[in-house]
């Protein structure tokens, strides 16, 4: 259940960074569901590899701290949300810039 929730908060954290960056850069949006889903995606991923850091694997909550806990902890889910915001941020942005790339070339 734990790792569902944690999951959850990734891909909310991240769709809401994407529409953020969407709203802020309006050249480089996809609309709100491409914002949406490229964003939960970065989200996901973005947390992913935030885990791989050496010393932020025990606060963002990881598979191994899980294991060792039981119970939801807060600080870990807010990190999360945390990292999910900005990875999905940074890859709606990297997709948007991609887009409009190809699309002068075409």
């Amino acid at each position: 259940m734990e790792l569902l929730v944690s999951i959850l908060v990734q891909l909310v954290g991240g769709g809401i960074g994407g529409n953020v960056i969407g709203q802020i850069a309006k050249k480089i949006s996809l609309g709100p569901t491409g914002n949406s889903i490229v964003g939960a995606i970065g989200g996901w991923l973005g947390t992913w590899l935030a885990g791989m850091i050496p010393g932020l694997e025990g606060m963002l909550g990881t598979a191994a701290g899980a294991a060792a806990t039981t119970g939801l902890d807060i600080g870990a889910l807010a990190g999360q949300g945390v990292t999910g915001l900005i990875g999905g941020g940074l890859l709606t942005a990297i997709a948007g810039a991609v887009k409009n790339a190809t699309m002068k070339q075409a």
